[in-house]
């Protein structure tokens, strides 16, 4: 018998997401962290899934038109901790809430480095991390590849340099190329612990 896999819905809206969850979905991916639709929390929460909530600032067809923070490492914590008091609320245990930075919404490379450098601080909000970076453009502008399908080492990378900071979930597009990148970090690391 075939290993049923879990199937996540990605969406801003109620009636998209209680449909998916109709036809087997198992979670819902909401990238304006519940900014959109006021009757998806409910949803929600009625149907008793997981829920991941990002950052993103402003909408999406105007997003990267110069955005701006004061600290964008805290700036997206404040928001984020919003979102998740917003999904209580609604009667969504925080065990099921995922939270995520929302890496390239509404955010520049420099944005998206120091959320990277520093990305340990979400830990803070008490869910589990989200990162999805994967073939993120500001990848191929650092690294020199134009073409996304190129981004996997970049990818590798910072995928590992956020597991190095307890990022628990990790969103890509090349799996078996970065699952054996982290099998190996992972062999790595647990030999120099059990060195010591």
């Amino acid at each position: 018998m075939a290993e049923r896999i879990p199937l996540s819905v990605d969406t801003r809206k109620a009636a998209v997401a209680r449909a998916a969850l109709r036809a087997g979905a198992a979670m819902v991916n909401d990238v304006s962290g519940f900014d959109f639709d006021p009757e998806l929390p409910q949803t929600v929460a009625d149907a008793s899934v997981p829920v991941c909530l990002m950052h993103a600032q402003g909408k999406p067809e105007t997003m990267q038109d110069d955005p701006r923070y004061d600290d964008v490492l805290l700036d997206v914590y404040d928001a984020l901790e919003a979102r998740v008091a917003r999904a209580e609320a609604a009667g969504i245990p925080r065990a099921r809430i995922f939270i995520d930075p929302g890496i390239g919404f509404g955010k520049t490379q420099d944005h998206n480095l120091a959320l990277l450098k520093r990305i340990s601080l979400y830990h803070g909000l008490g869910c589990p991390i989200l990162l999805g970076l994967s073939r993120k453009r500001f990848i191929g502008t650092i690294g020199g590849a134009e073409r996304p399908a190129d981004r996997m080492p970049g990818t590798l990378a910072l995928t590992l340099a956020a597991l190095a900071q307890g990022v628990q979930l990790h969103r890509v597009h090349d799996v078996a190329e970065i699952a054996q990148g982290i099998r190996l970090w992972q062999a790595l690391a647990y030999e120099n612990e059990a060195g010591t």
